[in-house]
């Protein structure tokens, strides 16, 4: 009976190690075979590609990973609450945007970005470009192209920087092709990350920063820095700088705008000088928990993925809430609706002070127009344009910064809350005006309920701009084409 135990015990355990010997085999030669594919994407590349290469399907031979999920970018399907993939006529959801911008092209067209691959496309397109505001605006510089494409290194190295940002932007079109992609943000060579763009390492060296001693880390957030941020064109060569010099914050640019008495536009209504922010994404973002603790761009919206032996970053740029699984639950354990409704109650809190701010600061420019009426001369009306100014800078610096509510949500409310505060401040100088002006009754405020109401009070006419639109893009845009295929640079999907 022990004899019989003892033999049946002996080939339980040959059978066991037997077993066990198999799994490592398998996890062994997995191992192996992931080696080889992980080597295989960097030894066996199958197009060599030097300098500066814009047509972003070259890449594709090399990387197929990194550039099919690029082209889903192309997808605009995803919608959140506020925002998504989609383009949307953020003028006709908030009308009052018309009355804050009268005097200056985004009165006329300002939709939603959609995903890189859209990037040529929607500048097209848009009414703000291939022809002046006005004609003292002039017609617009090529610097507005400045980040819509790996087009644009190549040809600031072959026109210069400067001569690049004086051209003007039609002028530049046909070699403007290819939409945001792989040399934007890659050393061809390597694939290491770079910055192709002179106006981010200029900015950082006037802070005595070195952009080449930046971290791996640091460089998932600064090469998207390049372009998700404040900026403005100086001078009479509209040559593209950073308002960094003083720091990151709303105040620092706003002493740094002052300071060289500089304005994007004078206010059609008001008269006051104001200041067009941007899209401060990278400096509101690095005023948030998640920066400080080190999560880069990338990690939230360029998610990793596996797939064999590869690990690679998702290259599907989009909101994070359309991969929570890959996103926010890295790192957080609560459920997706959980999370999902976190961000949200932040962006509702944001929102509801970003409404109120427009509804007083679009007041303040009408009730200054009406006092400009009534004779107000320029030493009266100084204070009142000075926080409407300063107003109208916090409210665009909040509502220019795509995702600003979740990524920094309480510098966010602090700025809304300063333009609301300021704007309402406003309001009370004009009145005191108007009493001085011998004017005490309620002023007379038009019906600006919808995008149309308001561009007709400002005095657009935007049957005309679309009908010059459309000539524009049936005549000028087809000759960009043929020249660009000329050129032999136009990828084959544009």
């Amino acid at each position: 009976m022990e004899k019989n135990s003892k033999s049946w015990q002996g080939w339980l355990l040959f059978i066991v190690a037997m077993v066990v010997v198999f799994i490592l085999g398998l996890i062994a030669a997995s191992i192996t075979e992931r080696r080889a594919e992980v080597a295989s994407v960097f030894n066996n590349k199958k197009v060599e590609i030097k300098g500066i290469e814009s047509r972003n399907e070259v890449f594709a031979e090399n990387y197929p990973r990194e550039y099919d999920t690029w082209k889903q970018t192309a997808d605009t399907t995803f919608q959140s609450l506020f925002n998504g993939s989609q383009s949307v006529d953020v003028l006709a959801v908030h009308p009052n945007m018309v009355i804050l911008w009268a005097g200056y092209a985004f009165a006329k067209d300002y939709k939603t970005p959609r995903g890189h691959m859209h990037a040529i496309e929607d500048i097209d397109h848009s009414l703000r470009t291939g022809a002046p505001m006005t004609a003292e605006e002039g017609p617009q510089p090529g610097t507005c192209w400045t980040c819509k494409s790996p087009d644009v290194p190549r040809v600031m190295q072959e026109m210069g920087v400067e001569n690049y940002y004086k051209a003007k932007w039609a002028a530049l079109g046909s070699e403007i092709v290819n939409p945001i992609g792989c040399a934007d943000c890659h050393e061809p060579v390597n694939m290491n990350l770079q910055i192709s763009r002179p106006a981010l390492i200029e900015a950082f060296q006037r802070r005595g920063m070195d952009v080449k001693n930046a971290t791996q880390q640091e460089m998932r957030s600064l090469v998207c820095a390049q372009c998700h941020s404040e900026y403005y064109m100086k001078g009479d060569g509209k040559y593209l700088t950073f308002p960094w010099d003083k720091g990151l914050s709303v105040e620092d640019m706003e002493n740094y705008y002052d300071e060289i008495q500089f304005s994007d536009f004078t206010h059609k209504l008001s008269k006051a000088p104001i200041i067009k922010a941007q899209h401060p994404d990278y400096e509101i973002a690095s005023m948030g928990i998640h920066a400080q603790r080190g999560v880069a761009c990338a990690d939230c919206h360029m998610p990793y993925k596996s797939e064999g032996g590869v690990k690679y970053s998702d290259h599907h740029v989009i909101s994070p809430l359309a991969m929570i699984d890959r996103t926010c639950q890295v790192c957080h354990r609560e459920s997706e609706e959980t999370l999902r409704n976190n961000v949200y109650d932040r962006q509702k809190k944001a929102m509801e002070i970003r409404e109120r701010l427009e509804t007083e600061l679009a007041a303040a420019h009408i009730e200054a127009q009406f006092a400009w009426g009534k004779g107000a001369t320029d030493a009266q009306m100084q204070d009142a344009l000075k926080l409407i100014r300063q107003s109208q800078w916090r409210w665009d610096y909040a509502v220019a910064s795509h995702g600003g509510s979740f990524h920094a949500p309480q510098e966010i409310e602090r700025i809304l809350g300063h333009g609301l505060d300021k704007a309402l401040q406003a309001r009370l100088a004009i009145a005191k005006v108007l009493v001085k002006l011998g004017y005490t009754g309620d002023v007379p405020l038009p019906d600006i309920s919808t995008k149309e109401k308001a561009q007709k009070y400002i005095g657009l006419d935007i049957p005309t701009e679309e009908a010059a639109k459309e000539k524009f893009l049936n005549t000028i845009v087809p000759e960009w084409l043929k020249q660009a295929k000329e050129n032999k640079r136009l990828i084959a999907n544009t």
